[in-house]
C-alpha cells in the first residue's frame, strides 16, 4: 500500500519518496526531518506570541510574519536538504522569537504601565466569581471594564498571575487574586471553583464531554472548547450573566504569591544589584523558568530552587515557577534586593536577556562569562521558541529538562553540545554542584 505526501506529490511505499520516511517530510531523512519538527513547534510559538503582538500593535507584525511565511516554505515543501540550512533556518526564527517578545514587552508596558512587585492573594475567593486562564491581557482588561459595578470578582489562574503587577491592571479592585498552579490543572480546579472560568489563550486540559462544569466553561477568539460558550466580538453579557447564576464560591487559604518584577523595573535596582556583586553578598543568578508540564519530573526545579544557596538570587518567568513560587526566598543579606524575580509571562522572558545585557555592560564582561545559569523546563511550541531565540543570541550553557525534547536525536543533540554547550538535567543537587562550581 502506497503512502502519499501533499508536499511533495510522490507516492511511495513508505512515503514522501525516501525509503523509511512518512507522510510530510517530504524524502529528509530522519535528523533533516526533526529538525523540520523543531521549526514547526518553534513557529507554533512565534505564531502565538505574533497574535498577542497583533491585538495591542498590528503595524508591528511584517518582519516576523516574513520569517514565518519563509520558515513554512522552508519546512513544507522538499526545496533543502542542506544540515548547516536548516540551523540557520532555526536561528532565523529564534531571532524573530527575541524581536517578538521585545515588542510584545514595549506593547504592554506601553498600554498597562511598568509592573512592580505586588503580593497576590493565592486561592482566597469569595462571592460571585470569574477565573480567567491564558496569557491574553487586553482581553482581562476588557473583561475587568464590563464587569464594574456588577458584583463580580476577577480571579487569575495560570500565566494570568502577572497581570497583578501591571498598574492599569491591579487598579481595578475587583481583580482579587489567583486561583491554581500551572495550566495541568485546570480539571481539579474547576471541580472546586463554583464561577465561570474563561481560557482566552493556550494551553487548555479540554473538559470531558459530560463534565459538570462544562456550561460554566468559555472561550476568547481562537481558543476552542467542544461544549463550552464562546465569547463574541467581545460581548462579555452572556459571561456575566451566567456568572450571577452561579452559587458563591469559598475558598480562604492563607497563602500568598509575588510578581511583577519586569526587567524594566529590575533595571531600577541595577546600582544596588552591582554593588552587591562587588562585595561579594550576590554570588550568582540562576534563570529557573520555562513551561511546566505533568508529572515528578518537574518537581527537579523544586529541589533546585530550594536548595540554592541564600547569596543566589532566582529569576523565573513563564508558569514552570509554580512548582516552586510558593516558596518565600527572602532577600539577600544586608540588601533589599529580592532572591526572587518573577519576569512574568512566558512572553517576557526576553527580560533575563536585558538583565544579562545590563550586566554584561556594567561588568564590562561577555553574557556566557557572566555568574548566570540557565535551567529551563521545556513541553513544546512557546517554550521551543524561547529556547531558540537563547540559541540565536548565542547564549550557551544551558541545563534544558526534565526529558530531551522528542525531536532531538543523537546528531542533534551532539550538534547542540558541541555548538552551545547544552546540558540535560540530571539530578538536581548534582546539577546545583556542577552550576555553583563553573
Amino acid at each position: 500500500m502506497s503512502m502519499f505526501c501533499y508536499q511533495c506529490e510522490m507516492s511511495t511505499p513508505n512515503g514522501c519518496g525516501s525509503q523509511g520516511q512518512v507522510v510530510g517530510t517530504c524524502g529528509k531523512d530522519e535528523t533533516l526531518a526533526r529538525l523540520q519538527d523543531m521549526m514547526i513547534f518553534g513557529l507554533k510559538g512565534l505564531s502565538a506570541y505574533r497574535e498577542h503582538l497583533n491585538e495591542l500593535d498590528p503595524t508591528q507584525t511584517k518582519e516576523i510574519d516574513d520569517v514565518m511565511s519563509e520558515s513554512l516554505y522552508f519546512t513544507l515543501t522538499n526545496v533543502n536538504f542542506n544540515f548547516d540550512d536548516h540551523i540557520k533556518q532555526l536561528m532565523k526564527i529564534g531571532s524573530a522569537g527575541v524581536e517578538v517578545m521585545d515588542r510584545l514587552s514595549n506593547a504592554h508596558t506601553n498600554k498597562f504601565g511598568i509592573p512592580t512587585p505586588v503580593v497576590v492573594p493565592q486561592n482566597r475567593v469569595e462571592g460571585k466569581a470569574i477565573l480567567v486562564s491564558g496569557h491574553n491581557l487586553e482581553m482581562l482588561e476588557k473583561l475587568l471594564k464590563a464587569t464594574e459595578g456588577k458584583g463580580i470578582n476577577i480571579y487569575t489562574h495560570s500565566e494570568m498571575l502577572p497581570a497583578h503587577g501591571y498598574p492599569e491592571l491591579r487598579k481595578y479592585p475587583h481583580l482579587k487574586g489567583n486561583i491554581g498552579k500551572s495550566w495541568f490543572d485546570q480539571v481539579e480546579l474547576m471541580k472546586k471553583f463554583k464561577g465561570t472560568f474563561v481560557v482566552n489563550t493556550n494551553c487548555i486540559v479540554p473538559p470531558k464531554a459530560n463534565a459538570d462544569y462544562l456550561d460554566r466553561v468559555f472561550t476568547y477568539k481562537i481558543v476552542g472548547i467542544e461544549g463550552a460558550t464562546p465569547i463574541v466580538d467581545d460581548n462579555f453579557e452572556p459571561l456575566i450573566e451566567r456568572t450571577l447564576q452561579c452559587e458563591d464560591t469559598v475558598m480562604d487559604a492563607p497563602t500568598t504569591l509575588t510578581t511583577g518584577h519586569h526587567y524594566k523595573t529590575v533595571l531600577t535596582l541595577a546600582p544596588q544589584i552591582l554593588e552587591a556583586l562587588q562585595a561579594g553578598k550576590i554570588r550568582k543568578f540562576f534563570v529557573i523558568a520555562g513551561c511546566d508540564a505533568p508529572g515528578k519530573a518537574g518537581n527537579y526545579y523544586r529541589e533546585m530552587a530550594e536548595s540554592l544557596p541564600n547569596d543566589c538570587i532566582i529569576i523565573t518567568s513563564s508558569c514552570g515557577k509554580f512548582r516552586f513560587n510558593d516558596i518565600d526566598f527572602g532577600t539577600i543579606e544586608g540588601t533589599e534586593i529580592p532572591r526572587y524575580l518573577d519576569l512574568g509571562q512566558c512572553n517576557d522572558s526576553n527580560g533575563a536577556v536585558e538583565i544579562a545585557k545590563a550586566l554584561s555592560e556594567a561588568l564590562q564582561m561577555p553574557i556566557n562569562d557572566l555568574p548566570i545559569s540557565i535551567v529551563l523546563s521545556w513541553m513544546e511550541q512557546k517554550a521551543i521558541i524561547i529556547l531558540l531565540a537563547l540559541f540565536s543570541l548565542g547564549i550557551k550553557d544551558i541545563y534544558l529538562g526534565p526529558k530531551p525534547p522528542q525531536f532531538v536525536n543523537e546528531d542533534i543533540l551532539n550538534f547542540l553540545v558541541e555548538h552551545f554547550n547544552l546540558h540535560l538535567t540530571g539530578d538536581a543537587k548534582e546539577d546545583l554542584n556542577t552550576l555553583l562550581a563553573s
